[in-house]
């Protein structure tokens, strides 16, 4: 049996709900699904190197946006087999998984890809709606971080009808001071509870006058099983925002 260690937390939930019984490690921010217990080899930017290379695994599953090369090379250099993703939209989310469960573990595609595929074609084909409102999605606060260009979250949510101020910005996560955002013309701000957890009251008071859509973050940043049901969750969460 493949032993996989996975260093990205969406990635996690993809394979252990795909193939139970494969991942032996995972990340301290691996909280999906509920209740994994596998061995925790430290953060996705600070991991364990040594406590990933003693787990013996045949396969480490990365992402080139979330882990450091550094650390990767070092795996590599202890003759660890090392999968590392590039996901900057959905359609090649959809791929990037389909490459890491059926080529990299082994297993079937699962019908969860399936449904999520499915999920988003009935939504482009039929509920997807035009560009109803410029919006700035930050990330993190203290400093402010946005999103700028090709990132995942942005075609999630141009696919939503809602269009990124700083989606050509030269950065993919750009700091930007406050007064700028709130200078910018976004009719809407768009407030995930990861990386930082933006709440009703830690968030929407920085930008007054502004309607604030407080969505998942998984659902708006992760590429797995929460896929199938991202257009519903974060549509609705969309639409209570505005007035």
């Amino acid at each position: 049996m493949t032993r996989v260690v996975s260093l990205v937390p969406s990635l996690t939930e993809a394979v252990a709900v795909s193939a139970p019984g494969l991942l032996v490690g995972a990340t301290e921010w691996c909280d999906h699904p509920a209740g994994l217990d596998v061995v925790r080899v430290g953060g996705t930017k600070n991991p364990d190197v040594a406590a990933v290379i003693r787990l013996r695994p045949d396969l480490v599953i990365a992402n080139e946006e979330e882990n450091r090369e550094s650390d990767l090379a070092e795996l590599r250099a202890a003759g660890i087999e090392v999968l590392v993703t590039e996901v900057r939209d959905l359609g090649q989310a959809f791929r990037e998984l389909e490459r890491v469960l059926v080529a990299g573990c082994g297993v079937a595609r699962p019908r969860w890809l399936d449904e999520a595929e499915a999920a988003w074609a009935a939504w482009d084909a039929v509920a997807r709606p035009a560009i109803v409102r410029r919006a700035v999605v930050p990330v993190w606060r203290r400093p402010w971080m946005v999103l700028g260009r090709d990132t995942f979250a942005g075609d999630l949510l141009a696919r939503l009808g809602v269009a990124n101020v700083y989606a050509t910005h030269t950065e993919r996560y750009p700091r930007i001071p406050l007064d700028e955002l709130r200078d910018c013309g976004a009719q809407l701000v768009v407030l995930p509870d990861e990386p930082y957890r933006f709440t009703a009251d830690d968030g929407p008071e920085a930008f007054p006058g502004v309607p604030a859509a407080l969505v998942s973050g998984r659902h708006l940043t992760w590429y797995g099983p929460s896929l199938a049901e991202a257009p519903a969750v974060l549509g609705a969460a969309l639409r209570s925002a505005l007035p």
